[in-house]
Formats: C-alpha cells, sequence, structure tokens
C-alpha cells in the first residue's frame, strides 16, 4: 500500500493519516477517555506502539526493499523475548527465541532477493521500529488492559495519543502533500480503518490473552501475507528456496504457540501406548 498507492516522500504524514482519525472515531465509538494513572500510561504506550512505530516503519517501507524491511519487523519475537526476561522477570523461553530465529531465517528466504538493496537509514529505522513496538507490547503485558474498558477503547486511546505525537512533527517537516489521488485517498482510508483501527483492535484483544512471545511470533504473519499478495495479486512466484522458507516461517508461528511441554507430553503418552501390557 505504501510503496504502490500512497504519495511518495511523506512518511509522517501517512503515520498521522493511519493513527489520528482512526483514533478519534475510536472514541466515538467507545465513548471512554483514560482516568487516573491511565492518561500518562496511554500517552506512553501511545507513543511508543504508533506515535514512534507508524513513522519509523513507513521510513522504512519507503527507504528499503519490501523484504528487507519485512525481514527486520520479523525480528521483533525476539526482542520481546529478550524485554520480557529484563522488564517483567520472566524467565527466559528458549524454545520461543529459537523460533523466533527460525522464523526470521524463514523470512529473509521468502522475501530477500539478490538485488535487495541495504540503506543504513532505513534499516536503522525498521530496527528501532521494530524495537519501540516490542517495548509497548511489554508494558501493555505489564500494566495489563484497563479495568472496564474493551480492545476499541483501548486501541483508540493509543491512535490518537500517537496521532498527536506525530501531528507537530509532520506539519513542521513534511506538510501535507501537494496532490493526492484518488488510489492516494482509497490507501489512507484503508490504512486508517483496517491497518489502523480493526486491525489494533483485534491485536490488543489477542495481546489480552495470549503470552506476550507467542503474541509477537504471529508478527511473521505480515511479510508471508505479503508475499501470499504478490502471487495473487502480482503474478509473481515462488522458487524452491522461497517456498522452504515459508514453510520455515509457518513452523515456527505454529510452534511458537505451543509449549515444550505439549511435544514432550506427547511422547511419553506414544510410548506408554507401544508398552506391552502384562
Amino acid at each position: 500500500m505504501t510503496t504502490e498507492f500512497l504519495p511518495a516522500s511523506h512518511p509522517l504524514f501517512a503515520a498521522l493519516m493511519r493513527a489520528l482519525p482512526a483514533g478519534l472515531i475510536g472514541l466515538l465509538i467507545a465513548r471512554r477517555l483514560p482516568t487516573g494513572s491511565w492518561w500518562w500510561k496511554a500517552l506512553v504506550l501511545g507513543t511508543l506502539n504508533i506515535g514512534i512505530f507508524f513513522p519509523l516503519l513507513f521510513v522504512a517501507a519507503t527507504r528499503l526493499p519490501g523484504g528487507v524491511a519485512a525481514t527486520l519487523g520479523a525480528a521483533q519475537p525476539m526482542l520481546v523475548t529478550a524485554l520480557t526476561v529484563i522488564v517483567l522477570g520472566e524467565r527466559l523461553s528458549v524454545w520461543r527465541l529459537g523460533w523466533g530465529f527460525v522464523g526470521v531465517a524463514g523470512v529473509g528466504l521468502v522475501v530477500l532477493g539478490p538485488g535487495a538493496d541495504f540503506d543504513l537509514v532505513g534499516i536503522a529505522a525498521g530496527i528501532l521500529g521494530a524495537a519501540s513496538m516490542g517495548t509497548g507490547v511489554i508494558l501493555v503485558k505489564k500494566w495489563g488492559l484497563p479495568p472496564g474498558i474493551g480492545p476499541v477503547g483501548f486501541a483508540s486511546w493509543q491512535l490518537s495519543a500517537g496521532g498527536l505525537v506525530v501531528l507537530l512533527p509532520t506539519l513542521l517537516i513534511e506538510g501535507v502533500p501537494a496532490q493526492v489521488d484518488a488510489p492516494g485517498i482509497a490507501g489512507y482510508l484503508w490504512l486508517g480503518g483496517t491497518g489502523g483501527l480493526l486491525a489494533y483492535t483485534l491485536w490488543f484483544r489477542g495481546l489480552g490473552r495470549l503470552p506476550v512471545t507467542a503474541t509477537a511470533l504471529l508478527g511473521l504473519l505480515s511479510p508471508l501475507v505479503a508475499a501470499g499478495l504478490g502471487i495473487v495479486f502480482a503474478g509473481e512466484s515462488l522458487n524452491l528456496a522461497q517456498v522452504s522458507g515459508f514453510v520455515l516461517a509457518l513452523a515456527a508461528l505454529a510452534c511458537g504457540q505451543l509449549s515444550p511441554t505439549v511435544f514432550t507430553r506427547a511422547r511419553a503418552l506414544n510410548r506408554t501406548e507401544k508398552e506391552p501390557t502384562a
């Protein structure tokens, strides 16, 4: 959407249009504002998950080939695993960390080609964006969801806060694009509606129910979906290495949702069934 439909060289404006309108619409739907400490918590989370992450995401998307940007984003599960130990004090999940590495390798095989261009600014933006979003995910898990507020309201708080954080830099640095054509308008509507309010409502709903590192591994779906869309709509095809990478990434995503005890119990049950009865 960013590279094909939106006006070029306006990553801040793209971030603003994805966040602020969606956040304000979400506030109208939820009809709930933060209370007490959730004012500053919503600002912190909105800054990390939206206000910093969105601009860096669009900078990476405009300065890097999609495959390179996607592979950098796929490193987020490993960052989240490390932050889980540092911030939440949980034990290191070697299981999910390992599958995070497998997932990054798989995504790299799918989306990186021999002509991949490595722009240092774009790479820095991709890494910092993943770190910002990963930190926000950890803090959501640490603070929990605010009592009495649904995922629409929680998402709208952060989208609104993040949009306000981006507003002034956008006006001072980039301004509004001189011309936005019909595909550009459609792109902004898609990013704000589906990629903003709907996506983040579902994201925070899932984050409240799943283990944090397991949730982060779901980020591997993003570049895989992009590759699938390329096959369906752009007539692209996958070679053997890319197919292998696709399988690796899907395996990492699936296994990362499970605990190693599941496989231990399965092996124990299998041995029990094979033992002869007296």
